[in-house]
């Protein structure tokens, strides 16, 4: 390994989405550490994606979607959603009024580099009426205040903070780390991990990592947030280092588009509610996510598969007549499956076969086991926002299973929003939710490879902006605590 000083850190952190940036940020407020942050795609100002120009996915690699400073959030419809109920799973390693306070900075952070002021779904008046109405229909109104940057304005904020850590952190974009570099550890830390209940891999140590450019950079601790575009990469390097790894749920589903009008009237007052239903047929949970009054509906690239998504913008010059949101059905495969990832993406992929890339569909056809044709789609009084879906049917794609529970939550919805339920509401498939495998982790993050922290989505911690950024803080806070003890 190289022992070049500009190859040698304090910290490396893998990562430049809101895990990552958030991890730098702590650790910028320490001069004494030396920290190197490598990226996989391009800087936020070298992002240019076709598929926002015309719709459709032209399969770059690394996907400027996905990946590069500010990692998918940098391009998302940039929701801060101020709760631990939703998110992720960091509630479960920091718990009660430390999660609160952790929420609380984090929102403040963003607040400093640019996220506006005001704050939808905190009034309580108003949350208890809609959720009295949804709990009529068998829905569950998840209390979630959220901030909304807006498409536009959450790619400023991420530029914003890459500028605040310029001569603190190094940062290297367009530059893949490969491969986690560790050493085996003395016996008696052997034992110490034992005795925790880490198992066999805390015999090793992390020491650096290994880039796609054949770079060796040391560094005694090493913060991994690849983000969702990278978590098969952390799942393949965690079963070479022998950490264990838990399979999280995989969501599949539709994105949906109504006219605006249809649910003005709630998210006027919530901007984006969460509501959770039991399907009548099959008891599985299913769940709205990402609501965007006013928004368009966009791809996302996964390696070989495109999956569909939506976004909608802050300036109300951008607005479209439409609101869009995903419809996801949760299902977590017990033994011996345990490849959630694989399942989501051969769904995808045959959506994308069937079309070119993303399948739409109109309710109706769909319920009357038509299949949507271009003529159908244009008499439509919804006009769909991504122009390059191709018509079809989303029933040669989707299990039934994941059908039926989806119509299921269609039903009650249209109950609470009179018109969701239209002839001509349309359905465009698939839309996947890849959380990856979770690493085993202690409360600090920590794997049992001695120095090596896991944060964010791609470590299948989190799920979103606001919990992925409050996982980089933990670990980072960790990484200062473990140089100050040794200090």
């Amino acid at each position: 390994m190289s022992s070049r000083p500009d190859h040698h850190y304090d910290v490396i952190i893998v990562g430049g989405g809101p895990a990552g940036i958030f991890a730098a940020l702590e650790l910028a407020r320490h001069a004494d550490l030396r920290v190197l942050l490598l990226e996989k795609g391009a800087d936020i100002s070298e992002r240019r994606c076709p598929a926002r120009i015309n719709g459709s996915c032209s399969h770059c690699s690394p996907c400027d979607i996905t990946t590069g400073w500010g990692g998918a959030g940098a391009f998302s419809d940039g929701k801060l959603t101020l709760t631990a109920e939703v998110g992720g799973w960091l509630g479960e390693y920091v718990v009660g009024s430390a999660m609160t306070s952790l929420i609380a900075y984090v929102d403040e952070t963003y607040r400093r580099f640019g996220a506006p002021e005001r704050l939808y779904g905190d009034d309580s008046e108003t949350f208890e009426k809609w959720s009295d109405l949804a709990a009529r229909q068998g829905l569950r109104l998840v209390r979630s205040p959220v901030r909304h940057l807006g498409t536009e304005r959450a790619a400023g904020v991420m530029a914003a903070m890459k500028a605040e850590l310029a001569g603190k952190v190094r940062i290297v974009t367009d530059t893949a780390v490969t491969q986690i570099l560790t050493t085996p550890v003395a016996g008696q830390h052997r034992r110490r991990a034992a005795d925790a209940g880490m198992g066999r891999a805390m015999a090793g140590r992390v020491t650096g990592v290994m880039t796609a450019w054949g770079d060796a950079y040391e560094s005694p601790a090493v913060i991994v947030a690849p983000g969702r575009e990278g978590s098969g990469w952390l799942t393949t390097e965690a079963e070479r280092l022998g950490i264990p790894l838990i399979s999280n749920a995989v969501d599949i589903g539709v994105r949906v588009e109504v006219p605006a009008v249809v649910t003005n009237v709630i998210t006027d007052e919530l901007y984006e509610p969460k509501l959770l239903f039991t399907s009548l047929h099959f008891e599985d949970q299913v769940r709205t996510f990402c609501m965007n009054p006013h928004g368009v509906v966009c791809t996302e690239s996964w390696g070989d598969a495109v999956t569909v998504n939506g976004h909608s913008y802050a300036d109300a010059g951008r607005k479209t007549a439409n609101t869009n949101f995903a419809l996801l059905v949760s299902t977590r495969f017990t033994e011996p499956f345990k490849e959630p990832l694989e399942y989501g993406k051969s769904i995808a992929r045959l959506a994308n076969m069937l079309g070119k890339d993303i399948l739409v569909q109109r309710l109706g056809d769909l319920l009357s086991g038509h299949r949507t044709t271009p003529e159908k789609l244009r008499r439509s009084v919804v006009e769909p926002t991504l122009r390059a879906a191709t018509p079809g049917d989303l029933a040669f794609a989707l299990p039934y299973r994941h059908l039926r529970d989806l119509i299921d939550m269609l039903d009650v919805l249209d109950a609470l929003l009179p018109g969701v339920g239209g002839r001509d509401t349309l359905l465009y498939g698939a839309e996947v939710k890849f959380y990856s495998s979770r690493l085993a982790l202690d409360p600090t993050l920590q794997t049992p490879v001695a120095g090596l922290y896991a944060v964010g989505d791609g470590a299948g911690v989190t799920r979103g902006l606001v919990q992925a950024s409050a996982s980089g803080l933990v670990a980072a806070r960790a990484v200062v605590g473990a140089y100050a003890d040794r200090a």
